[in-house]
């Protein structure tokens, strides 16, 4: 891995997927649930905000829990090195389906649903990308997770 201050594009870029990994499994299955049970948008936005920060946080610790770390410890890791990351994504992603007209409203059958869905998350992994290499190159964010694989 890269020191801190060279951290690579396609360093950030493997990191940024790593997180976007978590996040679209809770993003996704949030928006599905809340369709689904024909929850409110806000509901079902924040649903899919709550699944996505759960999914992130335990994708990291799985691996993090591996060097022999605590649960405690993994957490505190998790939390340092993904906080931001999934913040910047929901904050795109979201914005994103919100912004796409009738997206909220489509259903599970409809490919509107799933279009935007799928682009909220290629944009949100395009704009969280640099801010992920920036914190990397600062030692924070991701740089966190190195030092326990």
């Amino acid at each position: 891995m890269s020191g801190h201050g060279t951290t690579t594009w396609s360093t950030a870029a493997q990191a940024t997927l790593h997180c976007l990994t978590g996040c679209a499994i809770g993003e996704v299955l949030g928006m599905v649930i809340g369709t689904a049970t024909g929850l409110h948008d806000v509901g079902t936005i924040v649903l899919s905000i709550v699944l996505a920060f759960v999914f992130g946080y335990a994708l990291t610790m799985r691996g993090v829990l591996r060097s022999g770390l605590s649960f405690r410890a993994a957490l505190s890791v998790a939390l340092a090195a993904d906080t931001v990351s999934i913040a910047v994504m929901e904050v795109i992603d979201n914005t994103v389906v919100v912004a796409i007209p009738g997206a909220l409203d489509a259903q599970l059958d409809q490919w509107l649903f799933w279009d935007a869905l799928a682009l909220s998350l290629v944009i949100a992994f395009v704009v969280t990308t640099p801010v992920n290499r920036a914190l990397m190159r600062r030692g924070l964010g991701h740089a966190k997770v190195h030092g326990h694989h």
